[in-house]
């Protein structure tokens, strides 16, 4: 007696985890390490240099996106930001926004 399921009943059992899969929360972009030699690590340092853990997400990627085009001017952000896409940026705003 063949006690294999059918290809189809072996999908079906494969659903509930790839359900599962796909809603575990994403992993941790490894360019927002960058962030951590000034920001400190997830954001959070208290200097000088401002913590940007818990910011406003609209307010970081406009923050960045006015680095990147040169209307704001840093000691070395408005050079690091020209380095990533405005989608890496989106990824960055939405990243620190979420810290606590």
């Amino acid at each position: 007696m063949n006690r294999a399921l059918p290809l189809a009943g072996l999908l079906l059992a494969a659903l509930p985890a790839l359900a599962a899969e796909k809603a575990a929360p994403s992993p941790t972009p490894y360019f927002v390490a960058n962030c951590f030699n000034c920001h400190g690590t997830e954001g959070k340092v208290s200097s000088a240099i401002p913590a940007i853990a818990g910011r406003d997400k609209a307010y970081l990627e406009e923050t960045l996106k006015s680095f990147k085009a040169g209307s704001k001017q840093a000691t070395i952000m408005h050079q690091l930001a020209k380095g990533y896409t405005d989608e890496e940026i989106a990824v960055l705003a939405d990243y620190f926004s979420r810290q606590k």
